[in-house]
């Protein structure tokens, strides 16, 4: 089965690139796969803090995907699969694309202000050329119902 990876991070813009992979995932008979990687610098702290630290991380991360999960199944009826790394973002991003064959596009969602798109969707671009999979950006500002028009 062909899955769509989606990066769950605490961006607003995260909300419609998780929306856009559930309903082409659904449209297509696919996948959702959302990956959220703990940065390094999180943990720079004494061992047994950095755990402390690491495992409240891990919750968070799985309170707010349990949101997204719930919304995939019963609005997409796709049963999305979590995946949790640590490490730099872009690093552990193309890691994951690279172990696990079955991902077949990358959904990124751009940022709105006049900063940019955000980080990852300017790194990543970068290394577009090279990529196995080819990157969907989602503009952060897009409706529901626009979303829902293009899926």
């Amino acid at each position: 089965m062909r899955k769509f990876l989606v990066v769950l991070d605490d961006s607003r813009e995260c909300l419609n690139a998780m929306r856009f992979a559930a309903m082409r995932a659904a449209r297509s008979g696919g996948g959702v796969e959302i990956l959220s990687v703990i940065p390094p610098e999180e943990f720079n702290h004494w061992i047994g803090v950095g755990d402390i630290m690491r495992e409240e991380a891990r919750e968070r991360i799985h309170a707010h995907f349990e949101v997204f999960a719930k919304w995939m199944r019963d609005k997409q009826g796709i049963d999305p699969e979590l995946v949790i790394r640590e490490g730099e973002p872009v690093t552990e991003i193309l890691a994951q694309i690279n172990e696990d064959k079955e991902i077949g596009i990358l959904v990124l969602g751009a940022g709105t202000d006049k900063k940019g798109p955000g980080p990852l969707v300017s790194q990543l671009t970068r290394s577009a050329g090279t990529l196995s999979v080819p990157i969907t950006i989602v503009p952060g500002d897009l409706s529901k119902e626009r979303l829902e028009a293009i899926t």
